[in-house]
């Protein structure tokens, strides 16, 4: 902790990170005005004292829709993600503990996933549950599940050739307790590396997805739902189509930002001299 505490570009990526977690977290208190609120006077109009990054064409406040955006974007986001992490992670462990019939099964299945562009089965999973943020969150659950499967099972199964997994079986210990206590802790770095970096790309898909009508649904702000509106005035007033791709930039900014920096800190291959 104390290495990774010196490493000033770790401690700069986490602190753009945390601040924009928290900014999304406190946004009823954050937000200057109800994202919904409307004031047909002040539509369209730009950054000024009383509203910081300009008014949109209902006369929403834009900076209060960012915040509130980027706090629904991110809700998305993460339970897809870890959603994924929990059902890919299980498969790619139980493929590489197993080996056998299971493992051919479950990798022929992430292979079929696999076939199909992100966005693309997003589109279709999106289009058979209906046009809603939760819809959005299982899509990309389902895409970025086979990323996390193919990566946990290339590292487990060299773990599950160790000598301490050996002599674990050897003794009696119980399946659980070895893909648990012995497999499990020794893949959390390729994780969480991997988590950072499919949140950055989740992000993404997740505006992506609002921008096309298929995410979340007005009047609930969104960053991608902001820039498909706000396109329409960009002549007029740009500032929410604007201010909400700078939103969208600035997340996956950080969450890439963070995802490099502990990679490069966290695996032995990449880290320099001591």
């Amino acid at each position: 902790m104390k290495k990774l505490a010196r490493n000033k570009l770790l401690v700069f990526a986490t602190a753009i990170v945390v601040l924009q977690l928290l900014v999304a977290a406190l946004a009823p208190l954050v937000a200057p005005y109800d994202p919904v609120a409307q004031n047909v006077l002040a539509r369209l109009r730009g950054p000024s004292t009383g509203y910081w990054l300009g008014t949109d064409q209902f006369g929403r406040d834009v900076l209060s829709r960012v915040i509130h955006g980027a706090r629904t974007s991110l809700a998305v986001s993460v339970a897809a993600v870890a959603a994924a992490l929990v059902m890919g992670g299980a498969l790619g462990l139980l493929a590489a503990y197993y080996r056998g019939w299971l493992e051919r099964i479950v990798m022929r299945v992430m292979d079929v996933l696999f076939a199909f562009p992100v966005l693309l089965l997003a589109i279709g999973v999106v289009a058979v549950l209906g046009p809603r943020a939760s819809s959005a969150a299982i899509a990309i659950a389902i895409v970025y599940t086979p990323i996390f499967a193919r990566l946990l099972r290339g590292p487990a199964l060299v773990i599950c050739e160790s000598d301490y997994v050996v002599a674990a079986r050897a003794i009696g210990a119980a399946d659980w307790r070895i893909i648990f206590v012995h497999i499990l802790p020794n893949l959390m770095s390729v994780v969480l590396v991997q988590t950072s970096l499919l949140l950055s790309a989740a992000i993404l898909v997740e505006a992506s997805l609002s921008f096309l009508g298929l995410g979340t649904q007005p009047p609930t702000p969104s960053l991608g739902l902001m820039l498909s509106e706000g396109r329409n005035f960009l002549m007029i007033s740009p500032w929410s189509a604007v201010f909400a791709g700078a939103a969208i930039l600035l997340l996956a900014f950080g969450l890439n930002l963070l995802g490099d920096v502990l990679r490069d800190t966290l695996d032995p291959r990449l880290r320099g001299s001591p």
